[in-house]
């Protein structure tokens, strides 16, 4: 991508009104933009950067059997009234009613609606087990929208739903569920905490939440230092010594990523979705809900890696890998080398699919281009001026080293590859 070109214009100031640190910079840099309170549009970058998470996300859940689907956000009364929900659900629903009159939800959840499409296509325990996900907005009629993307009104989510003939075969699933958890935090560059957690308006006996430490999160968790365990506060209370090995427990403030649960009958059972086991005899299907905040995700991986310069994005979700910016002379004859070099590298690393940003703005000066670069925090930044270009080489910055290097023109790629 040619920068010339890119529909972004970062910004040197913005309102304060939020004090998020992601909502400071992904603003500044121009990834998002505040739309009303709780929600955002994403532009160009924020949007590569939210299809690379999805992107993440989908892999692992399908290595797990996980299927995709898309069901709708609008969603009918009636399916609210069967599963006991429309008038207790929290944050209440936002609720409306269309030209003729009927009443309709916009939906913060879908564990009613897969149901509606389960129940019609199980029927025997050889239709078991299965899993299928979808990524979605979702919609929370939430009284405070703080944090920025941490906690919005309109967000983007992963859930995924499994269905079992038993509680053993559920909960083998579920551990794979917890697998492909850690894969996808630890791709996204964050380490995180699963811990036990209250299952709260969605119901089950069996609940993990998987946190990143972060000053700026709401929630405050328990973890051992030397066995591991973990919980919520709100599971587990004001506990200063760990259940298991009797270890002084630690308190952090964090940030909830994802959340897994063991519906169990919750909603198999109200809604009926039902099979005939092995003895011909009818039971509800056994159900698990898997959640990942895909918007918050960003947020909280914004929030994390950040320096006083702007966002420093980890590799695998950043929009380009790469940054080639061009510092041209007062010389023509080496400005015309310098272009021609530049864009052959531009070529060579689109042809080994490396994405790069390429900053072709010779009407802005290089200070303010190297700032622009540093705002937006990709991972590797190369340089090509007529200094590199003597010495036959190019600058090669990475975003989280402090000084850079100079490469061989004709060993740039293969550095880029191996770094990558």
């Amino acid at each position: 991508m040619r920068q010339s070109k890119l529909f972004t214009k970062t910004k040197k100031n913005i309102s304060q009104d939020n004090e998020a640190l992601n909502y400071i910079y992904l603003s500044k840099a121009d990834f998002i933009e505040q739309s009303i309170s709780g929600v955002y549009r994403y532009l160009p970058l924020g949007l590569k950067v939210l299809k690379n998470i999805e992107r993440i996300v989908r892999e692992e859940i399908e290595k797990v059997g996980g299927q995709e689907i898309l069901l709708p956000a609008l969603q009918k009364k009636s399916l609210w009234i069967e599963s006991g929900r429309w008038d207790s659900y929290d944050p209440p629903l936002f609720k409306f009613k269309d030209r003729h009159n009927k009443e309709l939800a916009l939906a913060p959840t879908h564990e009613d609606e897969i149901s509606d499409v389960v129940r019609n296509r199980v029927s025997s325990y050889k239709d078991l087990p299965f899993s299928i996900f979808q990524i979605q907005n979702k919609f929370r009629n939430e009284m405070r929208a703080t944090g920025g993307l941490l906690r919005g009104r309109e967000f983007l989510m992963k859930d995924l739903y499994s269905f079992h003939k038993d509680e053993n075969d559920l909960r083998n699933f579920y551990e794979k569920v917890k697998v492909a958890y850690f894969n996808i935090f630890k791709r996204c560059g964050l380490e995180v905490y699963c811990v036990q957690a209250d299952s709260g308006s969605i119901g089950g006996d069996l609940s993990h939440e998987f946190m990143v430490a972060s000053k700026v999160g709401e929630d405050k968790i328990f973890i051992c230092p030397s066995c591991g365990f973990g919980s919520n506060i709100e599971k587990s209370g004001e506990i200063k010594v760990c259940p298991d090995c009797s270890a002084q427990l630690e308190v952090k403030s964090s940030i909830e990523l994802g959340h897994i649960f063991n519906l169990g009958t919750k909603y198999s059972k109200p809604m009926n979705i039902s099979f005939t086991d092995e003895n011909g005899e009818k039971k509800n299907t056994i159900m698990g809900c898997y959640g990942i905040g895909i918007s918050r995700l960003m947020a909280s991986i914004a929030e994390l890696n950040i320096d006083d310069k702007g966002l420093v994005w980890p590799i695998e979700v950043a929009p380009f890998k790469t940054h080639l910016i061009s510092i041209l002379s007062k010389d023509e004859k080496k400005n015309k080398e310098i272009e021609k070099v530049s864009e052959k590298l531009y070529s060579d690393l689109d042809k080994l699919g490396i994405s790069v940003l390429y900053d072709d703005r010779f009407d802005l000066g290089a200070g303010e281009r190297f700032s622009d670069s540093d705002l937006i925090g990709i991972p590797f930044r190369i340089v090509i001026s007529e200094k590199t270009l003597d010495k036959n080489s190019v600058e090669l910055k990475v975003r989280t080293k402090e000084k850079s290097e100079l490469v061989k023109i004709k060993k740039i790629t293969s550095e880029i590859q191996k770094l990558i």
